[in-house]
């Protein structure tokens, strides 16, 4: 039975173990995405700085993958924008962040990565700050429609109308909007069909069972991050494992879990598992 974690984080706490421990509990593939480029160590004047986090990452991912099928993303992540900003200003920041998003798209056409990651902070910042990350993002839209890769998007907290905005957004520069995956996303299946945004369930609490009762038009995801100052954030390696073995405790069949796990990320990435 294929188990997918679709959004999950190697640092310094358990690092490869973590990966032991999902594939212990029933785990056989992960989504492996990069961290923000002070985690490397990285404190980039242009985005070619970001080379450095990209190829750290993408030999993280050689390793994972001698204990589960692991697939890189890679991100530049929407926070860029402050803790760039806050030292070269919001302009250089978002400029940084567009590069960077270039040699990203650009790796993911070598078929070295799957898909990039982008969006807008998910805290309060400024109109400015906020006009710029939309900036970013739009540049994101229009370099995976270019290449024809997914988005993994970390935003603000779900809402109808934000969900909409981004939609739109994804339109206007022609990426389908199935090539758009939401990064925690609570368990609304109906409201991101309307909207044609795919969900990444976070897989707390009863989120898999709330939205398996609404559909199968998800993915679902831990987002640990692997962090010693927060040993157990955001899930654990073995949630998913955990959390679809009780979806079958609960009767729904493995043909459910199939569609979920296996075939909605075949769509989605455009490869096969």
């Amino acid at each position: 039975m294929i188990i997918t974690d679709n959004h999950m984080h190697i640092y310094k706490h358990l690092g490869l173990k973590a990966l032991e421990e999902f594939k212990s509990a029933g785990g056989t593939h992960v989504f492996l995405v990069s961290l923000l480029s002070h985690h490397y160590d990285v404190h980039p004047k242009s985005g070619h700085d970001f080379k450095k986090v990209f190829e750290s990452h993408l030999n993280l991912v050689k390793k994972a993958n001698k204990i589960v099928k692991t697939y890189a993303v890679l991100s530049v992540h929407p926070a860029e924008i402050t803790v760039l900003g806050q030292r070269v200003g919001y302009n250089k920041a978002a400029e940084i962040m567009k590069e960077a998003i270039d040699l990203a798209g650009e790796l993911v056409a070598k078929g070295e990565a799957v898909a990039i990651k982008s969006g807008r902070p998910h805290y309060k910042v400024d109109a400015f700050a906020w006009k710029m990350s939309k900036e970013v993002m739009l540049h994101a839209f229009k370099i995976a429609r270019e290449i024809n890769c997914a988005v993994q998007l970390h935003t603000e907290s779900f809402r109808l109308e934000g969900m909409i905005e981004i939609a739109e957004m994804a339109d206007k520069v022609g990426l389908k909007r199935d090539k758009i995956i939401k990064h925690f996303a609570p368990p609304k299946i109906r409201e991101f069909e309307e909207i044609g945004i795919f969900p990444s369930v976070i897989a707390g609490n009863d989120n898999v069972l709330t939205a398996i009762k609404q559909g199968t038009r998800f993915v679902l995801e831990t987002d640990y991050i692997d962090d010693p100052k927060r040993p157990g954030a955001v899930l654990g390696p073995k949630t998913i494992p955990k959390k679809v073995k009780e979806l079958l405790e609960h009767g729904f069949g493995e043909d459910l879990i199939y569609k979920i796990c296996a075939e909605n990320i075949e769509k989605i990435y455009g490869i096969e598992l």
